[in-house]
């Protein structure tokens, strides 16, 4: 992913107005959340954001597109939270425990789950809106990971030939087993203990498979093996 990819955040049209638009958002947001998305028509978020139903228009063809905008908002407010990561910090298998924790914990929360369901049957119809949040959600996340695992490359603790690959099997490992039951309607919730273990269990596996001891010899790492 590139630069521009990864910094195409701005999605107001020429002639619109940010804050117009911010308006329409914060009024749909408030409407889903108090009345569910399929209750809620054009002419309710109107009224919600306090806009005419022309104005809506010329911002948001429909609620769907609505709808994907604000997922795509929290998903990189989020990122930018839990990827928020130090190139300087040198113990990978802490900074890998929090990353992975933090993520999971996130994209298991209900609301998470229930957007991303959401996402997933709006692209039936309109596969832009799909690959849309693809691009600002899974794949942003992977290359912030990247860049992380690529500073560690560089400073000798990870070998590691395809960077973009190794963080993409990473946060997979880290929700294997946890998400996919709660995508497909699973009633059980994940404790708190069992993404802790799961999470556990991808720093172990990704470290030993791609960690280097200080004599450059790959072993089964802990914590204080990979302290600069």
């Amino acid at each position: 992913m590139s630069v521009v990819d990864v910094e195409v955040l701005e999605r107001s049209g020429a002639g619109q107005d940010p804050r117009k638009r911010q308006q329409i958002l914060d009024g749909a947001r408030k409407l889903f959340l108090a009345e569910g998305f399929d209750a809620a028509s054009m002419g309710d978020i109107a009224r919600a954001a306090g806009v005419s139903k022309g104005t809506l228009y010329v911002y948001f063809d429909s609620k769907e597109v609505l709808f994907a905008e604000l997922v795509r908002e929290e998903k990189i407010r989020q990122s930018n939270a839990i990827f928020a990561l130090d190139h300087a910090d040198r113990d990978v298998a802490a900074v890998l425990t929090r990353l992975g924790r933090a993520f999971v914990r996130f994209v298991t929360a209900p609301k998470s789950v229930q957007a991303v369901r959401r996402v997933i049957a709006i692209a039936q119809r309109k596969p832009e809106l799909g690959s849309d949040f693809y691009t600002l959600g899974p794949r942003l996340c992977t290359f912030r990971l990247a860049e992380y695992l690529r500073a560690q490359v560089a400073a000798g603790l990870l070998e590691i030939d395809d960077v973009d690959l190794a963080a993409g099997q990473f946060l997979d490992l880290s929700q294997s087993t946890i998400s996919r039951p709660l995508l497909f309607g699973s009633p059980d919730r994940p404790t708190e203990e069992r993404i802790d273990k799961v999470v556990d269990a991808a720093v172990h596996m990704f470290l030993t498979t791609y960690g280097r001891a200080q004599t450059g010899a790959p072993r089964s790492v802990h914590q204080d093996d990979f302290s600069a």
